[in-house]
């Protein structure tokens, strides 16, 4: 079975930084309610206001706090990339 890791993506370095892995269907999620720059875009930007969105959405509670503890982390939003393994 696949698993997708999560990581933040440092705005000045670019390091990254495991937020978690997520399953496919929260993956599906975000990919179906976040907007991709381009077809083969792996990464989105999360802020305050994006995750607010997401939990109109129906966010699962396990994805909601692994992004929300991203922006404790960063309160002026970040980038989120995906891997899938």
């Amino acid at each position: 079975m696949s698993h997708t890791q999560l990581f933040a993506v440092q705005p000045d370095t670019r390091e990254r930084k495991l937020l978690g892995t997520i399953t496919e269907a929260q993956l599906d999620f975000l990919t179906d309610n976040l907007e991709e720059e381009f077809e083969e875009d792996d990464d989105y930007f999360l802020n305050r206001d994006t995750l607010d969105y997401l939990e109109g959405k129906g966010i699962d509670g396990e994805l909601a706090a692994l992004l929300g503890a991203a922006l404790e982390q960063y309160p002026d939003g970040v980038d989120i990339l995906y891997i899938c393994g």
